[in-house]
């Protein structure tokens, strides 16, 4: 199964936690914000564009089944993923 950029990306974080995680924790790791960025800012929205991307790339891992939720949302934070053995296969190819 061929990755996307963005799915590898994802994907390899989530592998490389040695727990479940919530995948969007990754996003302002994988997309930084420019220093005094702000509402203001002119990339200001190119970079939550951007960010709503990530939302779209972490569904896809879970509809792809590459992912699996170990620990459901509880209203504090949202659903903990670790990756599925497909997911491990897709990014060992």
């Amino acid at each position: 199964m061929a990755l996307s950029t963005d799915e590898r990306a994802l994907l390899t974080l989530i592998a490389e936690s040695p727990e479940p995680v919530v995948m969007s924790d990754f996003f302002h790791e994988l997309s930084p914000a420019e220093p005094g960025m702000n509402e203001d800012h002119p990339g200001h929205e190119a970079w939550l564009l951007r960010q709503m991307e990530w939302h779209g790339v972490s569904v896809a891992l879970w509809q792809q089944d590459l992912v699996r939720v170990a620990v459901p949302a509880n209203g504090e934070r949202g659903d903990m993923v670790e990756p599925t053995a497909a997911g491990r296969s897709a990014l060992a190819a």
